[in-house]
Parts: C-alpha cells; sequence; structure tokens
C-alpha cells in the first residue's frame, strides 16, 4: 500500500516529535547502513516508545509486547536464524495462510517480499521493540540450540579427558556458543554481574541490571560440569580445582566491544557458584559531567581534586559506583603535565598516559608496600583503589602532607561519618584535619524508565518528607513497566552524591575533637547537599523515585 512507503521521518515531524530542521540534521548524520530512527534515537530526539506509538498510529500496524509472549516455537523453523537476526524479525503466530511477524522496521518492504516468497505465508508484520526482539532472539534461537544439542550428548561423551577438552575449547561446540550467548546476552541486558548459581535440580543464570539480581532461566544439572569449566579455561583458571575458591580475568570482544569480565569461583554444597563481574571498557573514564553530580556538587568536587596536595575520599558501599567516580576524576586531571600512578585491586579499567599498579598478595604487593614504591616514582597524583587498614592510611597520608594529591576509597556510610573512622582507624585528628581536602559520599539509584515514566501525585508522606528539607514539589515520575524496562518501571542507575569540603573552620573542630553532630551543623550552615537532598533534587527533576532515595539515604528524625 502507498501510505506504508512514507517515511519515518516525515511521520516524526507530522506527529510533532521532531522538527524539519532535525530531520535534515539526522539524515546528514545518517550512514547508508543506518536507519533514520536509530539516529534519532541516539541523538536522544525520540525515544523507542513514541517511534513505536507513531508506526501504530500512523500506519495502522499493530504493537506487540514481547515480554513472556506465549511464542509458538514451531514457527521457528520457518524463519532461520540468520535471517531473523539480519532483518531484526521474529515469528508470532499463524492464522490460516497470515504469519504474524513482529519486526523493528515494520515498513521493510524488501524483508517482508523475501519472507512471504521464503515461507509460502502472507505476511502480517507487527511492531516490536529492539531490545525485545534481541532477547526473543537470543532466547529462543541461540540459547535453546545450544541447550538441545548439549542435552543430545550422552553423560559418557564427557567422562574422558580429551573429550572434555575438546567440548570446552572448540569455537563450533554447543557448550562454548552456549556460554557466549550468556555473555552476550548479559552485555545486551547492561547486566553488571552474572551468577551462575548451582541448585539440587538445576543451574539458575541470573542477570543483575540496574543493580538488581533476576533469574534470567534455568538450564538443566547435567551441563553444570561442562559450564563450570568453559568458565575457567576462559579464565586461565584450574579446571581440576574444584574445592578451593578461584579468582580470574576474561578479555573478550563482543560485538566489535571489548569487554572485561573478572570471575570468582566458590564451592557451595551443589558444586561451585560462579559470579562473573562485567566491566564495559568503552564506558572507562567517563566524563565528570555524565556521572549526575548537582552543579553546586560538581563546582566543589572539581575544586578539591584540582589542589596540588591534600586526601579526597570517595566513599560508600560495594557498588556504589566510586570506582567510577575514581576514574572521570583521573580521567579530568589527566594531562602531559602531571604524573599519575595507581595502585589498584584489580586494576578494572586501562587508562591511557597512566601508570597502573596491580596488588598481588602473592608476591607481598599490598597497597602500602604498592603506596610507598609509587612514592618514589616522582608521582604528581596518586589513586589508591582502597584504603583497608592503618598502614596504607599513614602512607597516603604522608604523601598528601608532601605535596601529592591522593585520591582513594573508603567504606562508610556519609561523609561526615569517614572522619570519625579515619580516627578509629588509629589516625590523629590533627593529622585527618591537616591531610583531607574533602569526601564525597555516594550511591547509585535507578531511573525512571523513559518509555513508560508518567507523572503522578506526589503522597501525603512525599509532601511531608519534602516540607522537611526545605522543598516544594507537586508531580513525580514513576515508570508504569513496559519490555524496555523488563516491567520493572525502571531504567539505567544514576549517581546521588554529597560533597563535604574540609575547610579551615571545619578543620579547627577536627582538631579539637568536636562532636560529629558540631561538624553536621557547621556543614549544613555552609550549605552542603546531603545525599537525602541531593536525591529529593533528582526526584523533582522526574529522573528517579522517592522510594529510590529512601532505599539509599537515611532520613533523620
Amino acid at each position: 500500500m502507498k501510505v506504508q512507503r512514507k517515511r519515518l521521518g516525515d511521520l516524526l515531524v507530522e506527529a510533532g516529535l521532531i522538527t524539519e530542521r532535525q530531520l535534515e540534521a539526522a539524515l546528514l548524520d545518517k550512514t547508508v547502513d543506518q536507519r533514520i530512527g536509530d539516529v534519532l534515537l541516539q541523538k536522544e530526539l525520540v525515544t523507542e516508545r513514541q517511534l513505536i506509538e507513531v508506526l501504530e498510529f500512523q500506519l495502522g500496524i499493530p504493537h506487540y509486547r514481547l515480554y513472556q509472549y506465549p511464542f509458538d516455537t514451531t514457527l521457528f523453523s520457518l524463519i532461520p536464524k540468520e535471517v531473523a537476526k539480519r532483518n531484526e524479525l521474529i515469528p508470532l503466530k499463524k492464522e490460516r495462510n497470515k504469519l504474524f511477524v513482529a519486526m523493528v522496521d515494520p515498513m521493510d518492504m524488501i524483508a517482508i517480499e523475501d519472507l512471504r516468497l521464503s515461507t509460502g505465508f502472507q505476511i502480517e508484520p507487527a511492531i516490536a521493540s529492539r531490545q525485545d526482539i534481541t532477547q526473543a532472539i537470543t532466547k529462543y534461537y541461540d540459547l535453546s540450540e545450544e541447550i538441545e544439542e548439549i542435552s543430545e550428548e550422552t553423560a559418557s561423551t564427557f567422562t574422558g579427558r580429551e573429550s572434555l577438552e575438546d567440548a570446552i575449547r572448540s569455537e563450533n561446540s554447543p557448550v562454548v556458543r552456549l556460554v557466549n550467548q550468556l555473555l552476550l546476552g548479559a552485555i545486551n541486558e547492561r547486566a553488571s554481574d552474572i551468577h551462575i548459581d548451582p541448585q539440587e535440580s538445576a543451574i539458575l543464570v541470573r542477570y543483575r541490571v540496574d543493580g538488581q539480581l533476576r533469574t534470567e532461566r534455568s538450564l538443566p544439572k547435567h551441563m553444570q560440569n561442562v559450564i563450570t569449566a568453559r568458565m575457567k579455561i576462559l579464565a586461565n583458571l584450574n579446571i581440576t580445582e574444584t574445592r578451593a575458591p578461584q579468582d580470574g580475568r576474561i578479555k573478550k570482544n563482543v560485538n566489535s566491544r571489548p569487554v572485561d569480565m573478572r570471575i570468582s569461583t566458590l564451592p557451595t554444597v551443589f558444586g561451585e557458584k560462579i559470579v562473573l563481574r562485567i566491566l564495559d571498557l568503552t564506558h572507562a573514564g567517563n566524563d565528570l559531567e555524565l556521572l549526575g553530580f548537582e552543579a553546586e556538587n560538581l563546582r566543589h568536587f572539581r575544586s578539591i581534586i584540582q589542589r596540588p596536595s591534600g586526601i579526597v575520599l570517595i566513599t560508600g558501599p560495594t557498588g556504589s559506583g566510586k570506582s567510577s567516580t575514581l576514574y572521570a576524576a583521573l580521567h579530568d586531571l589527566n594531562d602531559t603535565t602531571v604524573n599519575i600512578m595507581t595502585i589498584e585491586d584489580p586494576v578494572e579499567y586501562q587508562l591511557e598516559g597512566i601508570n597502573q599498579i596491580q596488588v598481588n598478595q602473592a608476591t607481598g604487593m599490598t597497597f602500602a608496600k604498592g603506596l610507598r614504591a609509587v612514592l618514589r616514582g616522582d608521582p604528581n597524583i596518586i589513586m589508591v583503589g582502597e584504603i583497608r587498614d592503618k598502614e596504607t592510611v599513614e602512607v597516603a597520608i604522608r604523601a598528601s602532607l608532601t605535596g601529592h594529591l591522593v585520591l582513594s576509597t573508603l567504606h562508610t556510610n556519609d561523609a561526615i561519618s569517614t572522619i570519625v573512622r579515619l580516627v578509629n582507624m588509629g589516625v590523629e585528628p590533627f593529622l585527618v584535619a591537616s591531610a583531607v581536602s574533602g569526601i564525597v559520599s555516594q550511591r547509585l539509584v535507578r531511573k525512571v524508565c523513559r518509555d513508560c515514566g508518567e507523572p503522578e501525585s506526589v503522597s501525603p508522606s512525599e509532601l511531608d518528607l519534602f516540607h522537611k528539607r526545605g522543598m516544594t514539589i507537586h508531580k513525580v515520575m514513576r515508570g508504569k513497566g513496559c519490555p524496555s524496562c523488563n516491567m520493572t518501571g525502571y531504567k539505567g542507575r544514576l549517581a546521588v552524591q554529597e560533597v563535604l569540603v574540609i575547610d579551615d573552620e571545619m578543620k579547627q573542630l577536627i582538631l579539637h575533637k568536636e562532636s560529629m553532630n558540631t561538624v553536621r551543623e557547621y556543614a549544613i550552615k555552609k550549605g552542603t547537599l546531603f545525599l537525602l537532598d541531593d536525591g529529593l533534587r533528582k526526584v523533582k527533576q522526574g529522573v528517579t523515585t522517592t522510594e529510590e532515595i529512601l532505599r539509599v539515604a537515611m532520613v533523620e528524625e
């Protein structure tokens, strides 16, 4: 039909979502093999949901959400995996001589005609999000194929040492392909961790996405040994050692993106549990502007990291984004006129122009010993991955007092309690007052999904909370749940921070061992933006929810 050949860009202009000028700019930036919709998504001029709604309304093409869709798996034999991947489509259902197919681009007439000729059915296109289709293809084409092939293998196949070696090393082996698909699936889902959990009668594969663990699939128990062995081979671990924990590292290119994975194995009563931490190297060295700092906090943070000496501490629990903030600060400070050296455990991201040292307990290379060695290397700026003991903090303080800028992390609840923690570690208050320039406390919270976020009225308890912090609010954003966010209402994370600048008057309070309440009162008087305040500002901006902020920040009575 003629209407179906109308350009997507024109439909978006007619719908008032973009202007003619924005469309022209996107067309200029578009490469030959790129769709205009992809360019507009990259520029964040529209969301995927808006694209789908325009096509659904303007062309009368139905939209399918594939989350928990009851697929007819017998139809997958009609469309080969290569065709499904190339054209980003998946079969949904069959009615008489009609085959309903979910597509990212339902106006791709060439793909539709090819399907009609190859299947013999009249093709009825429907719209689905790219993420939905990618996940469905991975789950029903890729993983199902590999699982079926492994299931066909008899238990005796892997009893011989040589047979097992072949199964876990050959790139054409179904075990290898299955593990590759599990890794690819996690990366596509933006997971930070993969958990392979052995149970009594199955293996659970769980992904941690936006800080929340969710079960991705359950695998048959008989696959446990070969999957574990394959993971160990990738990380150069001892596949014969099953009774002791092991740690390693995997480096792979996935879809032309370098991905670094830290792996740890732990013996449990049902076999070895495996956890992989995924470090996407394309996101290394983030700009400070992209970390979610409020303008006021960013100004304070930049002022303390640009001082020639002193200690700057990033605090928070595990998984609060401390390392990302440290790397972003190093990226901001990296210059040919300064010598930057780091001592880390492990080195997560490799930064060009920076000398990075790996802690190695086996050779005696601890944080304290490495820091002493670094000081002999004429550094201007030193990054210590974590302050764990009195010895390390004493060397760091000595370094800061001799004219070095030291950046490090510490596990504390907030910025002010960090001062107490340092004193409890055995550091004299006068040394804390002299050496520490500033403390940043940080947490990660989930962002409201852009596709399903809608304004809602504020509850009485929220109004009361905002009123107590001297703020007013009329509407909050909450996600209703959609396939894009796996029905959670959240997609992506951002940081909330408090930045405590240790000025001369605060140094005097620390020096005279004043109570932390006195220090807090002075910080409030100076206008310090605490975690709760920073979080509530972001709720007011519509990027997160009050529930997320209360999950990570304490409310003072």
